[in-house]
């Protein structure tokens, strides 16, 4: 379970087809910057997907992962290239505080950048498009993450929705240097899901006398 807040962004060093049918991929990330103690095996969300740490750090702290065909299929990374930057986050301790809002880190969706508008404070407004369907979770002042990162829904309007995005949020993650027809990953709010899952099985109370 992640928080949506990024710990780092950092740069894709390389990403490779392996397996059969050239269907995963091996990913290999720069180190972050600081102190950052991980292990073998921990699950990291990489740009808002979940994915476990192939093996030790590099010597340099790099950082490995493969992906699946599913996470392939899932995910816009099939469309990575060396230097493209992917927002890092440890998983949750419990106890701690929760910054952002419940993440998963398993991608509902693709969707893309559509435009960005300069806000006049150090900021931006972030417009993005998802695909039919994700919209009925695009609720007003709720919750929804855009490449790993917790924003906050303005104006929904069917599958366009905007984001106001702070300027500690452009400097400390991907945003601050995306373009505008980039895709992105997104994940909807998770207890919107769940209650939406839930719904059909709520009995009907009854009426009446029994």
């Amino acid at each position: 379970m992640f928080t949506g807040i990024i710990e780092a962004s950092v740069a894709t060093l390389d990403f490779h087809p392996i397996g059969a049918a050239d269907r995963g991929a091996r990913l290999r990330l720069a180190a972050p910057p600081g102190p950052w103690e991980v292990s073998p095996g921990e699950s990291i969300a990489v740009s808002g997907c979940c994915l476990t740490l192939a093996g030790a750090p590099g010597p340099g702290g790099e950082l490995d992962f493969d992906l699946s065909a599913e996470t392939l299929e899932r995910t816009w990374f099939a469309e990575l290239t060396a230097g493209r930057l992917l927002n890092l986050e440890r998983a949750m301790s419990l106890g701690h505080r929760l910054g952002g809002h419940l993440v998963s880190g398993h991608v509902d969706g693709v969707g893309r950048i559509v435009e960005i508008q300069d806000s006049g404070d150090g900021g931006a407004v972030f417009t993005f498009e998802v695909a039919a369907g994700l919209d009925r979770y695009l609720i007003e002042k709720g919750s929804v993450t855009v490449d790993g990162i917790s924003l906050t829904v303005v104006e929904p309007r069917g599958c366009v929705f905007d984001v106001a995005v702070i300027p500690l949020t452009l400097s400390q993650t991907s945003l601050g240097r995306a373009q505008v027809g980039e895709r992105v990953n997104v994940e909807a709010d998770l207890v919107g899901k769940w209650i939406e899952r839930l719904l059909p099985y709520v009995k009907t109370p009854r009426t009446g006398p029994t």
